[in-house]
């Protein structure tokens, strides 16, 4: 991916509906610094969509683009895919068919926040490790068995990469950007910014240190969640819990009282019901194969388990749930 800094790197930037906007600004925005800051236009992009015109992004704000249509002779150096919420509905044969002839031509293919499932679905990313944003890691797990997922910020595999989004499409683009044009011009980018602490491609979604609860949780805590969070499919009893932890059950249940706020047992069945709500919204598994997956050995009391914690039933949820949840807090939000 070196090159000289005489050489122009244009980058098709493909966006679908309610693709996530600051994912993808955060993504050029390295690159924009980094002509400003050469005084050189070394770095040129353009928004595609599959359809052109206007594509509204999930918070409300639309960018102009062409249609994929007119690229059909134009090579960039790199295609980046941005989606966000619901990238199963944007994975049209036009769409498939151009992302596999850059990938034959050696164009170096990535995907932000949930691009990935767009990849994936046109077969660029299998064997290939890759990564999604953490939300829905699980779905693409499911869905992609032939992809290694993992929960990093970002993975480069060949010339395929893959982003989580948010702010780590920055790191992403920074690193980039030193491998391109070296770490002098990436590190004036990155304090141009104000990005001081780079991270690289090891760094997790989900740091350890970091976890959910604040720093004052007791590790036998945060080690008690591991453990949750690690047999969601197949639910260990909460006695063989507190039995690898060497901590009796009752203990357990009143540290998980005081700093979690639920019993273990509750706290064990909203966290499947959370991996199940984002099977239902964002793959066509069946009903049973997602209680399954999250644990349930019941489709009825799967249902109403879930009801009970969303408030709609699953079969509900399928369909409403494909509005992107941002779009139904908005006050213009009209679901008829």
């Amino acid at each position: 991916m070196t090159s000289k800094l005489s050489d122009t790197i244009g980058f098709c930037i493909l966006v679908t509906p309610h693709f996530n906007l600051a994912t993808t600004s955060a993504f050029l925005d390295p690159f924009r610094a980094a002509n400003y800051l050469t005084g050189e236009s070394r770095f040129k992009w353009t928004f595609v969509s599959t359809t052109g015109g206007d594509i509204q992004s999930s918070n409300g704000m639309s960018i102009a683009t062409q249609s994929i249509a007119d690229t059909k002779d134009v090579d960039p150096d790199v295609v980046v895919v941005s989606s966000s919420w619901a990238p199963e509905r944007y994975q049209d044969v036009v769409l498939k068919n151009e992302l596999q002839r850059w990938a034959i031509s050696g164009t170096k293919i990535g995907g932000l926040d949930t691009g990935g499932f767009i990849l994936a679905k046109a077969g660029l990313l299998d064997g290939k490790s890759a990564t999604v944003h953490y939300e829905h890691i699980d779905a693409f797990i499911e869905v992609f068995p032939n992809v290694t997922v993992t929960e990093n910020l970002f993975v480069f595999d060949g010339n395929m990469f893959t982003c989580c989004g948010g702010n780590a499409s920055v790191d992403l683009a920074l690193n980039m950007l030193q491998e391109m044009d070296g770490e002098s011009i990436a590190n004036a980018v990155a304090r141009y910014l104000f990005h001081h602490d780079v991270r690289g491609p090891d760094a997790s979604q989900n740091p350890t240190q970091l976890e959910p609860f604040g720093q004052t949780t007791p590790s036998l805590v945060r080690r008690a969640i591991d453990l949750l969070e690690t047999h969601l499919e197949n639910p260990l009893p909460i006695p063989k819990i507190a039995e690898q932890l060497n901590v009796s059950q009752r203990h357990l249940g009143r540290l998980f009282k005081a700093y979690v706020g639920k019993t273990p047992v509750l706290y064990y069945r909203d966290i499947r019901l959370d991996r199940a709500r984002g099977l239902v919204t964002q793959t066509e598994l069946k009903l049973s194969e997602v209680a399954v997956a999250s644990g349930f050995s019941g489709q009825v009391h799967f249902s109403r388990a879930y009801q009970e914690r969303f408030g709609l039933s699953p079969k509900k949820d399928r369909i409403e749930g494909r509005v992107p949840f941002e779009f139904r807090a908005w006050p213009m939000y009209n679901p008829d």
